[in-house]
């Protein structure tokens, strides 16, 4: 089955994206119903819980992009020795992926146990709002080992081209987490603790089967020893010069979004911050399908440049981007048209139903650039699969802080637009960035072909 999937990403690269991108995206769609089932469950909390968890996005934000970031890592590294046929590199590459999702654990658990309070105080947190935020952010730090290795483990499957039992996997941990959910939110009474340590319990079951195949069942393309394990530096920093940018562009996307929060914050309080919290998620879940493209053009990229085929490598961009730009066209399409009753996932309860208008009219307003964004997200994988994370990197910067920052402060504090104005900056802001990716992308293309000479 493994050498199916090698030989799968070796092959037309039309093929390759496609039939790796779907089952990847049922994975991603399957794992963002984690926040989505949160949202609809601690909503029933009341507004302070949702507002709680609000503060809480950004820094889950960091936790998550530095897990899936450093997958991203291994993905490139692997796919790059598969491609150019190299089993004995690929297999030291997983195994010093292992060895990374470890140590990063450790280190980012000590460093948001310690510094949770004063971020959140820093977003604009007070009061029971705070205590809320704390509840709910606790039990994702210490638990950050899990989720660290089920996204890092995903990594080192697409890698090889092994999408489909990480998604059989994902599929039994989300049934977990919405049963978890009620039961540890209401039923043992934990509030706000109870949907995070539900999500942290799914994704460490996912983590140990996904660890029972690569280190116990060992039947995965690469063959990973532990007892052999010898730290090569060279291969460390292959994998890291992946793995850091992949994981500083959530970094970056934090740090924006505590800028949007504290700007939200001051034009539209709870009520805003409620309604920004509530349709972000539904932008997230949005998404996750044009991620998935992008995770299949990581692999199938990846592979092409470590074969040198500059013909294949074209050819994965083009396709990424095309099947992106179609995708995006029709989430943006159900997510403007539906945005009334999506918006009331969010705002079921009497105390929470005036919200519905203000998530509706985010969903309607920022939910557009998915439609450039088709063409952007497959550009900036394609990027992370050639080894060049840093370009990456580059347009998170540019997207989420050279443009959409400035026109925030644009319409909100110099036309006066209101929270009306944040949703105009984050839409316009992702779409022209979006757009420069992909010429950039194009340009790079050409540039490797050339020196390929193919």
């Amino acid at each position: 089955m493994v050498n199916k999937n090698v030989a799968l990403m070796r092959g037309e690269p039309e093929i390759a994206v496609k039939k790796l991108a779907i089952p990847i995206m049922i994975s991603m769609i399957l794992t963002a119903l984690y926040n989505i089932i949160d949202g609809i469950w601690v909503a029933g909390l009341g507004p302070t819980a949702i507002a709680g968890i609000g503060f809480v996005t950004p820094i889950f934000m960091v936790l998550n992009g530095a897990s899936v970031g450093l997958g991203n890592g291994a993905t490139s590294s692997i796919s790059r020795f598969i491609g150019a046929k190299n089993h004995e590199m690929a297999n030291k590459s997983a195994t010093h992926s292992l060895f990374i999702f470890l140590i990063a654990s450790i280190i980012l658990t000590i460093i948001f146990m310690m510094m949770q309070k004063p971020l959140l105080v820093s977003y604009g947190a007070s009061g029971q709002t705070l205590n809320e935020a704390i509840a709910y952010a606790t039990p994702l730090f210490l638990g950050l080992i899990g989720f660290m290795f089920s996204n890092g483990c995903s990594g080192i499957l697409r890698g090889e081209g092994d999408m489909k039992r990480a998604m059989y996997v994902v599929i039994l941990t989300v049934i977990l987490n919405a049963i978890l959910d009620p039961l540890f939110i209401y039923t043992i009474g934990l509030g706000s603790a109870g949907a995070s340590l539900a999500t942290i319990a799914s994704s460490s079951i996912a983590a140990l089967v996904m660890l029972y195949w690569i280190l116990v069942k060992k039947d995965t393309y690469v063959n990973v020893t532990i007892k052999k394990f010898k730290l090569d530096m060279n291969l460390t920093k292959d994998i890291l010069k992946v793995g850091i940018p992949s994981s500083l562009d959530m970094l970056i996307m934090a740090i924006a979004m505590s800028i949007y929060l504290i700007v939200i914050s001051q034009v539209g309080g709870d009520y805003g911050i409620a309604t920004f919290t509530s349709g972000q998620r539904l932008y997230l879940f949005a998404i996750m399908p044009l991620t998935a493209i992008g995770s299949a053009v990581i692999a199938v990229s990846g592979s092409a440049f470590g074969a040198k085929n500059g013909d294949y490598l074209s050819r994965t961009h083009i396709y990424g981007s095309k099947f992106g730009l179609i995708l995006g066209t029709i989430i943006t399409l159900i997510l403007v048209i539906f945005a009334t009753p999506l918006s009331t996932l969010f705002a079921y309860t009497p105390e929470t139903t005036n919200l519905v208008p203000g998530i509706a009219l985010y969903l309607q307003v920022v939910c557009p650039t998915l439609i450039l964004t088709g063409i952007g997200i497959p550009s900036s994988f394609f990027y992370q699969g050639i080894g060049k994370g840093i370009y990456s990197l580059m347009f998170t910067i540019l997207r989420e802080i050279i443009f959409v920052v400035p026109l925030i402060f644009l319409f909100v504090y110099i036309f006066h637009l209101d929270i009306l104005g944040i949703w105009l900056g984050l839409c316009i802001g992702r779409a022209i960035a979006s757009t420069l990716n992909y010429i950039f992308a194009r340009y790079e293309v050409r540039r490797i072909r050339s020196k390929f000479g193919n």
